[in-house]
């Protein structure tokens, strides 16, 4: 089956509505469903004629990758568990954040300014068929950009996401993953923290976890970091891990 490896990249800026994007990438999973709809149909008729043959090598599903931030929210995926939130609807209204119950997998996460937020809608028919695959992927890909900034990222057994000094007393998460999977198609994604404001993490349980803190580039480096080139180092190696060729026209 001929895979299309190339990615759409779309920058959406900054303080977009959590429920809009993600209304947006349940659009762009449906549109990439019916293209795969429209090819198992032709599988059917394969043998018929050298014109679906053709037909069919033409429909080629897409695959896109979004970047945001986001105004403050909490987000809780379907399996998560709500007493993960420590702050009540007049805490939320203090601190200006909203709260939002969500089809991704993992439990509990926050999403605000200074944080880079990555949403791929990819087919996985297109790449590999394996969402352990992808989730270790997604971490490798930044692993290898916070490498950049002289941070050693890890994996930490049975926990999502890239942590620093696992195993550690003062183990502490960088990013976090949360994403779902429908007729192999991704959607839901990673935030890294970058210029984050950590003070948030302290309304919630982060993905139901008690005894690990949580860090951003700007708190490790004692400095603040361009977001600019954190989206450059990420993309590159997006592109790397993924083998795919990035359509970057849109950022």
């Amino acid at each position: 089956m001929k895979q299309n490896k190339i990615i759409k990249v779309s920058n959406l800026g900054k303080n977009q509505d959590y429920r809009q994007i993600w209304a947006q990438q349940e659009k762009l999973l449906e549109s990439i469903a019916q293209i795969k709809m429209e090819k198992r149909k032709l599988e059917k008729l394969q043998a018929v004629s050298t014109e679906n043959h053709a037909t069919y090598n033409q429909l080629l599903t897409p695959n896109y990758l979004l970047l945001v931030e986001h105004p403050h929210v909490y987000t809780l995926g379907k399996s998560g568990h709500e007493e993960n939130m420590l702050a009540n609807s007049q805490k939320l209204q203090e601190i200006q954040a909203t709260f939002v119950r969500t089809n991704r997998g993992g439990d509990i996460t926050y999403h605000g300014p200074g944080q880079l937020v990555a949403y791929p809608v990819l087919d996985l028919a297109n790449f590999k068929e394996d969402i352990n695959w992808y989730m270790r992927s997604l971490e490798e890909v930044i692993i290898r950009t916070i490498a950049n900034y002289g941070l050693k990222g890890e994996r930490s057994k049975g926990e999502t996401g890239v942590w620093l000094d696992t195993g550690k007393p003062w183990a502490r998460k960088i990013c976090a993953l949360g994403v779902k999977a429908s007729r192999w198609i991704t959607m839901h994604g990673l935030a890294l923290n970058v210029n984050s404001n950590l003070r948030y993490f302290e309304y919630i349980i982060p993905c139901g976890i008690t005894d690990k803190a949580v860090t951003s580039l700007q708190r490790e480096l004692d400095r603040e970091v361009s977001m600019k080139e954190v989206h450059t180092y990420f993309l590159k190696y997006f592109a790397e891990v993924f083998e795919a060729e990035l359509d970057t026209d849109l950022v």
